[in-house]
């Protein structure tokens, strides 16, 4: 442990790609965190770079865990894969009163740590998860559409631009491949083989398929906008519709424990993440959609940068409001605390009201 009391933010899983780009989008904000993670030498070492002070721990170490939190006022979590990192720091804040945040896209994780809201509320402790871009953006332009739909049943989220997979995101892929394919029905979650399920959406090119993939605003826009059928598609690409063929066809042996090690240590070869040359080069856009059953609908487009880049900057821009005070205790969603507006307040993120009144 070397420094430890810079600002009343620990970022854990420091050393990581998108947890580089986030200690780096704190700086830029003022913010100087202190620095965690389960690795001594690496965290040292990203520490004396940047001048941050650090605090090892690992996540099955409780005590070391309580050592680390000491006099932090919010945890901002980004060491995944969340299912497996989540909990054990969820509790630790929870035993020290302090808030947490992370950047899952993982549905099981929001749905587990909503488990977690009385205990959260009787600590006064606020868990967010989801504060990347998974899942701020889609988060508000569901609420968006949602409050153009009062008493909406169905929202349907749409998501292009996906073109780069970090280490850490290939692995918690890896995790899900034997899973199918998770979509919320009558407000329970219901999984379908993968593959079967696309629809279209216009990313801004006019109507192109996309194929239903599990994502964390399964989860989150249901608890954001009550909504009870949610679904979440990616824009069709080669390498998506292989995926969801060897998931629907394979998944019983790529989910056994010999092909998981395989392939997580395949992703172990990947590149960390996208160089700074191609953030700066790529855009996502979202399309939400809600409507009932009487024929209302509304649709709208966003627009963000790339979504590495993007994570960092909205988990940071969450840190400064927490630090400020902006916080509800219990389990929360990033625009059911902060609203719908909150992504415009960024540099490069525009939204678009599109026609409702065609079926793509």
């Amino acid at each position: 442990m070397r420094g430890g009391s810079e600002a009343p933010v620990l970022l854990y899983g420091a050393t990581g790609y998108t947890g580089r780009l986030i200690a780096d989008a704190l700086l830029a904000r003022g913010i100087r965190p202190v620095l965690s993670g389960r690795d001594p030498a690496a965290l040292d070492a990203v520490a004396a770079l940047l001048g941050l002070g650090a605090r090892a721990a690992r996540l099955d170490a409780p005590e070391a865990l309580a050592a680390a939190l000491r006099g932090v006022q919010v945890v901002l979590h980004a060491a995944g894969p969340f299912a497996q990192t989540a909990e054990p720091m969820v509790e630790a804040c929870l035993r020290a009163g302090v808030h947490y945040l992370d950047i899952t896209g993982e549905i099981a994780v929001f749905e587990a740590l909503a488990r977690r809201h009385p205990a959260a509320r009787a600590r006064g402790v606020m868990i967010m998860p989801g504060v990347g871009f998974d899942v701020v953006p889609s988060d508000c332009l569901a609420a968006h559409v949602a409050a153009r739909v009062p008493g909406a049943r169905r929202l349907a989220i749409g998501i292009a631009g996906l073109r780069f997979t970090s280490r850490g995101s290939a692995k918690t892929i890896v995790e899900q491949v034997a899973r199918g394919v998770t979509v919320r029905r009558g407000g329970v979650l219901t999984t379908i083989p993968a593959g079967l399920r696309w629809r279209r959406f216009d990313w801004g090119r006019g109507p192109e398929p996309g194929d239903a993939v599990s994502w964390g605003d399964v989860a989150s826009a249901y608890f954001t906008t009550g909504i009870p059928d949610v679904a979440t598609y990616f824009a069709r690409e080669p390498a998506l519709q292989a995926s969801l063929l060897a998931s629907r066809w394979w998944g019983w042996l790529l989910g056994s424990a010999p092909w998981q090690t395989i392939l997580k240590a395949g992703a172990d070869l990947l590149p960390a993440g996208p160089s700074a040359a191609e953030r700066a080069q790529a855009a996502a856009v979202i399309v939400a959609e809600a409507s009932d059953d009487a024929g209302g609908i509304a649709r709208a487009r966003l627009r963000t940068p790339e979504v590495y880049g993007f994570t960092a900057r909205t988990a940071a821009a969450i840190v400064a409001r927490v630090l400020a005070g902006d916080v509800e205790p219990g389990f929360q969603t990033p625009a059911r605390v902060f609203g719908p507006d909150f992504v415009l307040a960024f540099s490069g993120v525009a939204r678009e009201e599109l026609s409702g009144s065609a079926a793509w």
